[in-house]
């Protein structure tokens, strides 16, 4: 196999998964925003941020990640399940905006066996695609190339996403509160 440096990913190892700490979106999500560019935050709305992957599939790979810890998709929130998909809708424009990618993936992972690599706490894959952004090093030298560092691609979204006022983005949702787990 061949080897590609990437030096710039260490940080990332060395933090590694620590089930000790929690689950590292409930993290994001109480984090008091100071640390958002390095944590990769985006966007913060009232139920819901954009994350970007830390181990993306594609350049400019992002998440949609509801703050309510949920595994369940059939027992999200309608109100929070609005803004999942209308933040989905405007991370699409602004891909298309930024990147003009020739399509998307969209989608998630539900429960582990189903691919979930974080499977407590769902989450909406926006996956921008290029024609010809499969090549042979996938399927030959088990190599997936990403042609753009993490902090570039956040310093080219972040613009964006801070146009994007949580104001308009709650326009949209009706004014219910999500439920509790309890409730």
């Amino acid at each position: 196999m061949g080897i590609k440096y990437t030096p710039w990913r260490m940080r990332y190892i060395k933090r590694g998964e620590n089930s000790a700490e929690g689950c590292v979106f409930c993290a994001m999500a109480t984090a008091d925003g100071t640390d958002d560019a390095e944590r990769l935050v985006l966007y913060r709305g009232q139920y819901c941020f954009v994350v970007m992957n830390l181990y993306p599939y594609n350049t400019a790979h992002l998440m949609v990640v509801p703050y309510l810890h949920v595994a369940d998709l059939a027992t999200l929130d309608r109100a929070v399940a609005n803004e999942l998909f209308y933040i989905t809708q405007q991370s699409v424009g602004i891909l298309q905006t930024e990147y003009a990618p020739h399509g998307f993936n969209l989608g998630m992972n539900l429960g582990r066996v189903a691919g979930a690599g974080i499977a407590d706490h769902l989450h909406m894959h926006i996956v921008p695609r290029w024609n010809g952004d499969t090549n042979f090093m996938p399927v030959i030298g088990d190599t997936k190339l990403i042609p753009e560092a993490l902090d570039e691609t956040y310093a080219r979204l972040r613009p964006h996403f801070a146009a994007l006022s949580s104001a308009s983005a709650q326009s949209a949702q009706p004014d219910d509160a999500p439920r509790t787990a309890s409730e």
